[in-house]
């Protein structure tokens, strides 16, 4: 496999890193919808099945879609299924950008494979059940970060995020 040059986890978590609810987000944000908008068009988006499953089984347009999943004969219209993290990077090849777009099991896999995380906070803590892992500062270095009022729009504050390996 050659390596792509971004491999980008991409993630909206509240102050306590939760991601979900019953399989839900915790919070209807367009700004950051927008935002993931922005950071996958073009380029592959590897989830897994439970997450393809909360974006109603359908894939996400103007983007290859690849779903992990353990179930063998799974198969869906216009995805490609792997059974790996690894599978699926290398399904991608020298792609120039792969964005990982949940859930916690895969977030938690691809620590070590990424090399970016483009995170929107939402300043709230809301009530969990799943969460994106820790960010270890050892690890990973903020270079960036845009904070956001909330608005008509998106009821709470916010801010984008991104951090970079630091290669430690």
């Amino acid at each position: 496999m050659t390596n792509p040059k971004e491999i980008a986890m991409v993630v909206i978590a509240d102050e306590s890193n939760g991601i979900g609810k019953d399989n839900k987000l915790l919070a209807h944000m367009p700004a950051d919808l927008k935002h993931f908008r922005n950071l996958t068009i073009g380029f592959p988006v590897i989830m897994g099945r439970i997450t393809f499953d909360s974006v109603g089984n359908k894939p996400l347009p103007k983007r290859r879609n690849i779903i992990i999943t353990s179930q063998k004969d799974l198969s869906y219209p216009d995805v490609e299924v792997a059974h790996s993290l690894k599978e699926a990077l290398e399904l991608c090849g020298d792609e120039e950008r792969i964005s990982i777009v949940g859930g916690a099991t895969i977030y938690e896999q691809a620590m070590e494979t990424s090399n970016i995380i483009h995170l929107t906070r939402i300043h709230h803590t809301f009530e969990a059940d799943t969460f994106f892992p820790q960010i270890d500062p050892k690890i990973w270095k903020e270079v960036s970060e845009e904070y956001f009022e909330a608005d008509e729009k998106n009821p709470f504050p916010y801010s984008f995020i991104t951090y970079h390996k630091t290669g430690k």
